[in-house]
């Protein structure tokens, strides 16, 4: 496992290279000049000029990429053009607030959505199967933005159970989780339908081969035979599924957070896109390449806890 684990680190370092080097490009070959872009067309070019040598777009772009990425690897994202402070220190004060929302989201779906997938496939056509499915066709039905409406108007409006803007004191535990309800399960709903949907797959389709017929004759526990022999087999394909979606809730949460009112990498992105901060659009850029960089190595390494074939491939 060690020289496994190993190998996916070794191969991570030049995916993150090549995510920056992309970052990099794209924001080089937008169209417009970014310090135009900040000030406004009326500025004057001797404004002008003094912003693009302080963003160091006046360097040759070998240069600039060199800056770049050694500052992004280093964890230097410079400063906003708008408050001044850290882009790093303005991102670590929200970031708690925007994990607590993804890891809350993925265990919903994980504790959910694995069981209903099992008995669905347990239970194939059968009054369970039908219930999972339709109710996993329609959590995949409704956009992440339109379930937080509907249970913000049913659970916070209707019935007040629950706050409308989710602002929790990240110093107090319960705060902090009674915040944390709705705009969870606003993401959580379609990871459960995901979940639900590839497990039940992967299940019928480990629940019928021969190995798990030998197991039954050999009179093992109905529970052993699901769980040990068709689950642990079937269990690939359900942490990609896990994997590739945490991935698109790093960025649904924008929307859950612009929903909700709450703080969070969505909210900094909003702010910098309306103030034209170019600094903060770099830098969360940045952030956002490195947690999914960070998913799939995470994603690999459970492959190989979960499989021993696959530390050998």
């Amino acid at each position: 496992m060690l020289r496994y684990t190993l190998k996916r680190l070794g191969s991570t370092i030049p995916t993150l290279i090549a995510v920056l080097t992309v970052i990099f490009v794209i924001i080089r070959i937008a169209p417009g000049d970014p310090a135009i872009a900040i000030l406004g067309d009326n500025a004057s070019q001797q404004a002008i000029d003094a912003l693009r040598d302080r963003l160091g777009l006046n360097e040759p772009l070998l240069e600039q990429y060199w800056y770049f990425l050694t500052d992004a690897l280093t964890g230097n994202l410079g400063n906003s053009l708008v408050s001044g402070r850290s882009v790093l220190n303005e991102v670590l004060e929200v970031l708690p607030h925007t994990l607590d929302l993804t890891i809350a989201s993925i265990i919903i779906g994980v504790i959910v959505g694995i069981p209903v997938g099992i008995l669905a496939a347990v239970y194939r056509n059968g009054p369970v199967d039908y219930v999972a499915r339709i109710t996993s066709l329609l959590g995949l039905s409704f956009p992440s933005f339109y379930t937080a409406i509907l249970l913000i108007l049913a659970f916070a409006i209707h019935f007040p159970w629950f706050p409308v803007i989710s602002n929790a004191n990240l110093s107090d535990p319960g705060d902090r989780l009674y915040n944390l309800v709705l705009p969870a399960l606003s993401l959580g709903l379609i990871m459960v339908a995901y979940v639900a949907r590839t497990t039940r797959a992967s299940m019928i389709e480990a629940l019928g081969a021969d190995y798990i017929r030998t197991a039954r004759a050999k009179g093992a526990p109905a529970l052993v035979v699901i769980a040990r022999h068709g689950f642990r087999n079937a269990i690939i394909p359900v942490i990609t599924v896990i994997g590739l979606y945490l991935g698109i809730l790093i960025g649904n949460s924008v929307i859950i957070e612009i929903v909700f009112n709450r703080p969070g990498l969505g909210k900094l992105i909003v702010g910098a896109l309306e103030q034209r901060d170019y600094t903060m659009l770099q830098g969360l850029m940045v952030i956002y390449a490195f947690f999914i960089v960070l998913t799939n190595l995470v994603t690999d390494l459970a492959y190989g806890m979960s499989d021993p074939r696959v530390k050998y491939q």
